[in-house]
């Protein structure tokens, strides 16, 4: 099976569908990955490290006319008109935010797994996209505020004096909030939480 991994068009997206550790794994089960040059540049993936894992870079036409098209935001209509005719897609769909996209899907045969809409259960886990980018905003969020906060996250003494914890509030205890409770107790911070739940 081919699998295409194109390089995200959306304003602003670092992510990739796919890493070169990914697609070792990929290339072990005897598919065929082909990844779009400059694809993982944002996310701190050259092509050299996909050559050495195994795939083949090429240019977009050729990711588009793979069996499978794996991307991380939904794609364009541009793109959906690329896919090959009956190939399958799987990236976030969110179809109410995307008019027409369904449609054009359909245009092509296509099979699409839209990403957001996988059950969220425990055998699921791996293709929960909703709950890893949520905390890793966890944890961006609290690195974000220690970089604002004015003093130490974590107690000191010094030769000049103390000073105390600083005291973080974090409201909702759902995945980001656990990311950011635990991001905060590791810089040294005094943890508060609050959630309606």
């Amino acid at each position: 099976m081919r699998l295409g991994i194109p390089q995200e068009s959306s304003p602003g997206e670092r992510r990739v569908s796919a890493t070169p550790e990914s697609v070792r794994k990929l290339v072990a089960m005897r598919h065929e990955v082909t990844v779009q040059s400059a694809a993982g540049l944002a996310a701190g993936h050259d092509d050299d490290a996909y050559r050495a894992a195994g795939a083949t870079v090429a240019d977009a036409d050729a990711v588009w006319a793979c069996d499978v098209v794996m991307k991380v935001r939904p794609p364009s209509l541009d793109e959906a008109a690329r896919l090959r005719e009956g190939a399958v897609l799987i990236s976030l769909l969110q179809p109410e935010r995307n008019p027409g996209l369904l449609d054009a899907l359909a245009a092509r045969k296509a099979t699409a797994l839209a990403l957001e809409r996988i059950p969220r259960v425990t055998r699921a886990q791996k293709m929960d996209v909703l709950s890893s980018t949520a905390n890793l905003a966890g944890y961006r969020a609290v690195i974000e505020a220690a970089a604002h906060f004015g003093g130490f996250f974590g107690p000191q003494i010094t030769a000049a004096g103390k000073s105390p914890p600083a005291r973080v509030l974090i409201i909702g205890a759902g995945v980001a909030g656990l990311a950011a409770i635990g991001a905060a107790r590791a810089l040294g911070a005094e943890v508060r939480a609050f959630d309606t739940r």
